[in-house]
């Protein structure tokens, strides 16, 4: 028996399918001094009961790329290990009962030809030919994945566990870690057979996650945003009819999925595999009365059939062949669900050097990209692809342990749901509400939650059609078009006022302030009284985050981003505290108003403000509105002259009373984001992600090359400058029609695919379909014409001039 390790550079905790995977690539990248610890076998958590489905359907750009990366391993894991494995590629057929869902499937076709897979539509005809026993006469179509398939979870991960032994890391089962603690900047993992120091940790416990994430709360972590599901799949006994169709053809079915009635039925053996993702669903673990027990290894929750009833008489309506076979066999596992149903891959918020990897309801299809995701984050710093999707920055301080529970449930009842732009889905809702909320709610608004902030997405009146059923559509058409086209017009012609909360906002001063940011920032500085947008990149040149820096005086800023940046963004700029640099987040002391229109200067004047109006764009400073102490700066994300009002949030409610009853048309962010797309204003983690390089997105003007100080990213941007981008951002003009081009659309010329849309929207104030996105760059002159694949229709697109298709000098903005 060899001696229990007393060091490793990585420690894993988990030993699923996941943490085997996380293990074989860092092995297979040269860190072979790690370990995985498991508390009994390999595969005993929810691993062991998984039904092994692979797919790489996603309409996620990431999580496509992720489940492609685990079919493409898998294929080959077999041969490169030397373990047998049974992975069945059977391919998959995903039905369609509606044009909605059709649309869906010839969006999710263009990006995986993308990718380079094979992703074909099917008629009815074809189904059929395809999967003989199932009736289509309801149908619309489907989409065929020919990489899609099975495996056995317990296979891949001892496939994977023997990959990494091969290649000399340690795994060490029925050693149960018991707690950390760290000491001279290493981790101390306590187990039941010893200590080890470790430089990095990584969180891969499945649905035990949250149990262990309690440890590092006391190093800065939080409570694992996080839920469990009860999930059941029934295994049915031998069909002769499959039998012969499988030996005659030499192969298994194609997995079926009926998406709108959500279920999967799949071939196992010569019988059958149907597991449903019930509306009827239950959340285990989740009530005082219901805790989680200290070990679930190996261990299934009773039969609960009474709620699959309706999923299984339409499974056996839409392949009648499976009435005639009884049922052998009903597994009920633990299924891990985080609130938007996407696992937790990356930097645990907070803590230094420890990893999640973790919360995955989709594991043994995503544990081969999850592996290479975490190994690249912990050997770079960064991975290949932008996985903000799967970060877990991406949770802030709102999601307790209700949130967690009810938006859970809601994902698993709607596991195949198709996500519409313009649909609210309304489990967790108003956990953070400005305190204008109740006025807004009052004039129409209707709400989206942004990092647990309530915003108003449009403002309804008293007569448009606001039900649920309206905003099922992939079409800008619907009530809240005509609204948002008021809004935009308001702001085009008068005045308008949006209630901004939640925006992320840092205070960063001090001794050595301005350098340390300098060596930050690709750009400059603002000067004193001044604001800017700044970028921070990556070492790769790639776009890490965007922010505004407002400098007050010589050593003191305040830094603003995105909502959903605050924890992400915090990480970057609290690095300055260990230079006795003061670092505070101001989040939720402030908030913001947008006052912005060619009347905007009329109406602070008409309500009372000390402020100079006159001072140019990019200009800001402290004066009163109304009695109330406010921070005025004069910028505007809409693209007209106007102030962005940052002031104590008890101020607000009064603040845009008095606003909005002086004549300022209250409007929400659709109509924003139509205008800033206007301006080809780039937004974060759509046009802005470490996807693109700060060249590649036309943010030249923000580099400042001849600085003397050195910035991330700085070598990698100078050997890009020499030998030329690939790709070049650019706006777009689309001949549209009712629909505009979602994020990641395909760009087409002569039959190639040459670049990607990053977001789209109609544009009011110019009367047009205006998408933003990257192509290829001997394609990016003005006038080139090209074409969009909007759900499967190619469309006519022209490349504009460079800058913004609204407003191209800035008039309005400096007026």
């Amino acid at each position: 028996m060899s001696e229990f390790p007393k060091s490793a550079r990585v420690v894993i905790i988990g030993g699923g399918a996941v943490g085997a995977s996380a293990l074989f690539h860092l092995a297979k990248a040269g860190w072979t001094d790690c370990i995985l610890i498991e508390k009994n076998e390999l595969t005993a958590g929810s691993t062991w009961h998984a039904a092994g489905n692979v797919p790489t359907f996603s309409t996620s750009w990431s999580i496509m790329n992720m489940q492609r990366y685990s079919t493409e391993l898998y294929s080959g894991l077999a041969q490169e290990v030397d373990y047998p494995m049974n992975y069945h590629m059977t391919g998959s057929i995903r039905l369609g009962h509606s044009k909605e869902r059709m649309q869906e499937f010839e969006r999710a076709k263009g990006m995986g030809q993308y990718q380079g897979m094979d992703l074909n539509i099917l008629g009815l005809d074809e189904i059929k030919n395809k999967y003989p026993f199932i009736e289509t006469h309801d149908l619309k179509g489907a989409l065929y994945d020919p990489s899609d398939g099975d495996i056995d979870p317990a296979q891949l991960t001892q496939a994977l566990a023997k990959g990494a032994r091969d290649l000399g890391s340690e795994i060490i089962r029925f050693c149960s870690a018991t707690g950390v603690s760290r000491k001279n900047d290493e981790w101390i993992i306590h187990t039941t057979k010893g200590d080890i120091r470790c430089e990095y940790v990584v969180n891969a416990a499945g649905y035990y996650a949250q149990r262990i994430g309690e440890w590092f709360i006391p190093y800065g972590g939080r409570t694992v945003p996080m839920m469990v599901m009860s999930h059941q799949y029934l295994l049915f006994e031998e069909v002769e009819a499959i039998k012969d169709w499988s030996t005659e053809m030499q192969h298994k079915l194609p997995l079926l999925r009926d998406v709108d009635s959500s279920y999967y039925l799949r071939q196992e053996k010569f019988g059958f595999n149907l597991g449903p993702y019930e509306r009827t669903c239950r959340a285990h673990w989740a009530q005082p009365d219901d805790p989680m027990p200290e070990d679930f290894s190996f261990q299934l929750y009773p039969d609960d059939l009474d709620r699959l009833e309706w999923y299984i008489e339409d499974a056996l309506a839409r392949v009648p062949l499976l009435g005639e076979a009884g049922v052998s066999k009903v597994i009920n596992g633990p299924i891990p669900y985080a609130p938007d149903g996407l696992p937790l891959i990356g930097p645990m918020p907070g803590v230094p050097n420890a990893f999640e990897a973790c919360v995955f309801t989709f594991g043994i299809a995503q544990a081969g990209g999850a592996g290479k995701v975490l190994s690249e984050w912990l050997i770079e710093g960064e991975t290949e692809w932008d996985m903000w999707s799967c970060d877990p920055r991406r949770y802030t301080n709102y999601t307790d342990h209700d949130y967690c529970v009810a938006k859970g449930m809601e994902i698993y009842g709607h596991e195949y749901a198709m996500h519409f732009p313009c649909h609210e889905w309304p489990a967790g809702r108003n956990k953070k509400l400005s305190p204008a909320h109740d006025q807004i709610v009052k004039k129409g608004g209707q709400m989206g939650a942004y990092n647990g902030w309530e915003r108003a997405n449009w403002f309804a009146h008293s007569t448009d059609d606001i039900s649920e059923k309206t905003t099922q559509t992939w079409e800008r058409n619907g009530p809240w078009e005509q609204r948002i086209k008021e809004e935009c017009y308001a702001v085009r012609d008068e005045v308008g006022v949006l209630d901004l909360p939640g925006f992320s906002r840092f205070d960063i001063e001090g001794k050595g302030t301005a350098a340390w940011l300098r060596g930050r920032i690709a750009g400059s500085l603002p000067k004193i009284g001044r604001l800017n947008l700044a970028y921070f990149a990556d070492t790769r040149g790639r776009i890490l985050t965007e922010m505004s820096i407002i400098r007050h005086s010589e050593e003191k800023f305040t830094l603003i981003t995105a909502a959903s940046a605050q924890w992400h963004d915090w990480e970057i700029i609290n690095k300055a505290s260990s230079l006795n640099i003061s670092v505070t987040d101001t989040t939720e002391k402030l908030s913001t108003l947008i006052v912005t229109g060619p009347k905007s200067r009329n109406l602070l004047e008409k309500i009372g403000t000390d402020a100079d109006l006159y001072l140019p764009w990019l200009s800001h400073h402290k004066a009163k509105v109304c009695g109330k102490p406010c921070h005025l700066m004069r910028v505007s994300f809409a693209g007209e002259l106007g102030w962005e009002i940052h002031t104590d949030v008890e101020n607000i409610s009064t603040l845009y009373k008095k606003i909005s009853d002086a004549g300022a048309k209250p409007f929400g962010m659709w109509a924003l984001n139509s205008l800033r797309i206007e301006k080809g204003y780039r937004a974060w983690k759509g046009d802005l992600s470490t996807d693109y390089s700060l060249l590649e997105a036309g943010l030249s003007r923000f580099i400042k090359f001849d600085k003397k100080e050195g910035f991330p990213g700085k070598a990698a941007l100078e050997i890009e400058r020499q030998h030329g981008s690939k790709k070049q951002f650019v706006s777009l003009i689309v001949e549209a029609g009712k629909c505009d081009a979602p994020y990641m659309s395909t760009l087409w010329k002569n039959d190639q695919i040459v670049g990607e849309t990053t977001s789209g929207a109609w544009g009011y104030r110019t009367n047009s379909s205006i998408a933003l996105g990257m192509i290829r760059s001997d394609l990016a002159s003005a006038g080139t014409e090209i074409e969009i694949e909007i759900f499967g229709d190619r469309h006519k697109a022209t490349v504009q001039p460079e800058g913004s298709i609204w407003d191209p000098m800035n008039e309005r903005l400096r007026a």
